[in-house]
């Protein structure tokens, strides 16, 4: 089970420092942008909607790392100050929650993504790029954040068991857990 949970984790952290390395062509599309239409006097019709194309991949597809760094939003007001037993513990009585917005978002994104693959679809803009490989992003995301929610299911299980937990697998609280 944790050679799993290691495999899962590790697939989650190449994809995030593959998505990271997208920054620099957005970064030198935008700038093309810029120079172009200050330079030329019109920006290039492509250069904002790659970059745009860019960032709804990069923005949606790294959530499984951020689940294991545990940087997703939270209410630290209460959370903030509990237990790390006490945290696994909310965790896990919330986890449905977690896994039904997946499971609805999986199943939806998966099902625009295929009639937009299956139609080759387009933006129809005047550049007109294939936007149906940015669609099939989203339920691919939604998969690897579902995978990286039970391997954190499983985390938290363990936390609460009293077991110890790898940060090479488990993330942030792992780490928490050694430096208490």
């Amino acid at each position: 089970m944790l050679k799993i949970a290691r495999a899962i984790t590790l697939v989650n952290v190449w994809v995030a420092w593959l998505t990271a390395s997208l920054i620099a062509p957005m970064f030198l599309l935008l700038l093309a942008e810029v120079i172009t239409r200050y330079v030329v006097g019109s920006a290039a019709i492509w250069t904002a909607e790659l970059a745009q194309l860019i960032f709804g991949v990069y923005a949606v597809i790294a959530g499984g790392y951020l689940l294991i760094e545990r940087a997703h939003v939270n209410v630290d007001i209460v959370y903030g100050k509990l237990s790390r037993v006490q945290k696994a513990k909310i965790d896990l009585a919330t986890s449905f929650l977690f896994f039904l917005f997946l499971g609805v978002l999986i199943w939806q994104a998966a099902d625009m993504a295929w009639e937009s693959a299956a139609s080759l679809e387009t933006s129809y803009s005047i550049w007109n790029p294939h936007i149906w490989p940015v669609k099939l992003a989203i339920p691919i995301a939604g998969v690897l954040l579902l995978l990286q929610g039970l391997v954190r299911l499983v985390s938290d299980i363990r936390t609460i068991n009293g077991l110890d937990n790898d940060p090479e697998i488990f993330g942030k609280q792992a780490d928490d857990q050694s430096s208490h």
